[in-house]
């Protein structure tokens, strides 16, 4: 009998895609056990490779774009169109014009960063005729709200003296009041749906700023400012539309991006793999799977709540299937993931290295953890194969 492996990784931030990850497991399987079949399925979670992944999976085309970066300056960004019978669906990821990856390591400031780019997809979505929006939420580089996107769809966020403020989480401070009056009016005849992490709030101990700002490069003194501003931008928000969306469930995605995208857009959160898993037919791939093996960047007590290796690994489970998960790091808090499906993991690094080489030498890495998993399960297959036909020696040699 043939082996069915389901390879189901997420993308390394800043070293792998899905696919690439996806692809040196599956090369390291095969060394393993060169009879098995390999099923390959690249998740995305909203983040980087949303968009490509969705209009892969529908047939649909891509569409360059210029747009603000997440500091400042114009970057190369992309939205997409889905095919079929969705072809009027604009797919956009917000990490294609204020992801975490566009902020150069020395300019990581969440204080500063926009979210203004994210508005203009948005835009140019709709001037190319977009009746519908999904929009993906992950791997942000930003910590304003959503303020940059609002005020590049045309509100005005203004100070004490009327003036308008400038970019990034900081200026949150200065705000005293919100114009939506020049909003794009195309806005409310258009459709908005987001996928976000749907445990991500905006405020409190576990929201955005405190929770997410210091790996974007906050210090312990920038998070206070954050979380101080982002209270006043939600006081404002609630002034200027009634929408108390401080502590709802989805808020805090991408920098605070999710209120945002309520408040100004319109626009409806949903939980990411509702909308992910429908366009990539994951459980139909899952139906013919005997082992599944997930992957992603980190491993620890964050990766139940909307994670990839999680929500692979409980789609398994509820099918009976083994899940393995690979990961560059190991962290706190991850036994917690083996309540939530995964049945082992392992880190990918098995020395002492640098993070620069770590990312150099992330495809290497993973195709060596992935046949040393395999090995393992084979060990295992053998023992049980011994002890059901009472041999007691199983790694004996034949004379």
């Amino acid at each position: 009998m043939t082996l069915s492996v389901l390879v189901a990784p997420s993308g390394f931030k800043e070293s792998l895609s899905a696919d690439e990850v996806a692809d040196a497991i599956s090369e390291g399987v095969m060394r393993a056990l060169p009879s098995a079949r390999v099923l390959k399925a690249p998740m995305v979670d909203g983040g980087e490779g949303f968009t490509e992944a969705l209009v892969a999976a529908t047939g649909g085309t891509m569409h360059p774009v210029s747009v603000t970066g997440p500091v400042g300056r114009k970057v190369d960004s992309f939205f997409g169109f889905l095919g079929g019978d969705e072809a009027c669906t604009a797919v956009i990821e917000m990490a294609a014009a204020a992801g975490l990856s566009l902020v150069p390591r020395d300019q990581r400031d969440p204080t500063a960063t926009t979210s203004y780019g994210v508005g203009e997809l948005i835009l140019a979505a709709m001037d190319a005729g977009a009746e519908r929006i999904l929009l993906g939420c992950g791997d942000s580089g930003i910590n304003d709200g959503g303020a940059g996107m609002a005020q590049a769809l045309g509100a005005r966020l203004l100070d004490t003296h009327g003036n308008r403020i400038g970019f990034g989480g900081a200026e949150l401070l200065r705000l005293f009041s919100i114009d939506t009056s020049g909003l794009d009016p195309r806005l409310s005849d258009i459709t908005i749906d987001v996928a976000v992490n749907w445990h991500n709030i905006l405020l409190g101990p576990k929201g955005v700023a405190r929770v997410f700002g210091p790996q974007k490069g906050a210090s312990v003194e920038q998070v206070e400012i954050l979380e101080d501003a982002l209270e006043n931008y939600a006081t404002c928000i609630k002034s200027a539309t009634g929408l108390n969306i401080g502590y709802a469930k989805g808020s805090g995605a991408s920098g605070g991006l999710g209120a945002g995208l309520v408040a100004f857009a319109g626009a409806t959160l949903h939980p990411r793999f509702h909308i992910v898993m429908d366009y990539l037919k994951f459980d139909r791939m899952l139906e013919e799977a005997d082992l599944v093996i997930t992957a992603e960047g980190s491993l620890d007590g964050q990766s139940p709540y909307d994670k990839v290796p999680c929500e692979v690994a409980r789609r398994a489970r509820a099918r009976g299937i083994p899940a393995i998960a690979l990961a560059g790091t190991i962290g706190k808090g991850v036994q917690e993931t083996f309540d939530n499906g995964i049945d082992a993991f392992a880190s990918i690094i098995k020395r002492p290295c640098t993070l620069e080489e770590a990312i150099a030498k992330g495809d290497k890495f993973l195709r060596r953890a992935a046949e040393d998993a395999v090995r393992m399960i084979l060990v295992g297959v053998r023992l049980r194969a011994d002890a059901v036909h009472g041999d007691r020696r199983p790694f004996r040699q034949a004379a």
